[in-house]
């Protein structure tokens, strides 16, 4: 006989800290770990409901009043390129892609810190060292990338950790030459994730967090057939000045309740 039994991680909570995102505001997650061998199941499952990953941990935002980040992903089947999108793939037609296993080298963290210093000096990410960095690119339970970008010459440009599931692709983390403005690199590798979900015959490229009103996060919206949870459900993304960054404090659920309607895959146990 064969019994169904839940897969029943622990959910957890971060104290309030300030948001990266939007000024005055304060940020929350929701977390769980992501371990063992149902890793995969249950990252699948919990993508599909605004989940990122990080390292051995799932997280979304759950701030007391503020329901502005959302999880954006696009809808391969509905994107085409803008006219500008076309010109930036054109300006780096001559980057080469290699995909490998989630290893960190010191190329990779060389390019890093140059981005980081020159984009994000003063981001929770400015301390990373190289055992930091190592950690991030190589702790994961489940099938991820390391998706790098090189020049005719041979020099790293860019690189994204990439997680593969079982309905797209995840940029997890992205970083690049910041010498290379006029490449429009962060562009361009979100350009290729799409060619990359299209040659693998996947549905989605998962983009992180959409959060409108952060100049940070506002470009995710310029690319077509992008798609946010919202209510429980993936929304095609239409007007984003519909979206306004909603602070009320009956924007966001208990924490009880969005873990008790968390949608949790099923684990087949045959009984010896």
């Amino acid at each position: 006989m064969r019994h169904t039994l839940p897969i029943a991680p622990q959910f957890y909570v971060t104290a309030p800290q300030p948001c990266p995102y939007l000024d005055g505001r304060m940020e929350r997650k929701l977390f769980t770990s992501l371990q063992g061998e149902d890793a995969e199941q249950l990252n699948d499952s919990l993508s599909l409901q605004g989940f990122r990953r990080s390292q051995n941990v799932l997280y979304r935002p759950s701030c007391a009043d503020c329901a502005a980040c959302l999880s954006a992903r696009i809808d391969v089947s509905r994107f085409r390129p803008t006219r500008t999108q076309r010109r930036v793939l054109r300006r780096n037609r001559d980057l080469s892609r290699r995909a490998s296993s989630p290893w960190a080298t010191e190329e990779q963290y060389d390019l890093f810190r140059r981005y980081l210093d020159a984009r994000h000096g003063d981001g929770g990410m400015a301390d990373m060292d190289m055992f930091e960095f190592a950690a991030m690119i190589e702790e994961t339970p489940i099938r991820s990338r390391v998706i790098e970008y090189s020049d005719p010459r041979g020099n790293l440009t860019a690189v994204s950790l990439t997680d593969i599931l079982s309905d797209g692709v995840s940029m997890v983390y992205s970083f690049y030459d910041p010498d290379r403005p006029q490449n429009s690199l962060g562009t361009f590798m979100i350009l290729d994730h799409v060619r990359i979900a299209q040659e693998a015959g996947l549905p989605y490229v998962y983009l992180g967090y959409w959060v409108p009103g952060s100049p940070k996060m506002g470009y995710k919206a310029r690319f077509a057939g992008l798609e946010v949870y919202r209510d429980r459900e993936w929304q095609p993304l239409t007007d984003p000045h519909e979206h306004d960054g909603t602070t009320h404090p009956l924007s966001v659920e208990p924490i009880a309740e969005q873990v008790a309607n968390l949608r949790l895959p099923d684990r087949r146990w045959q009984p010896r």
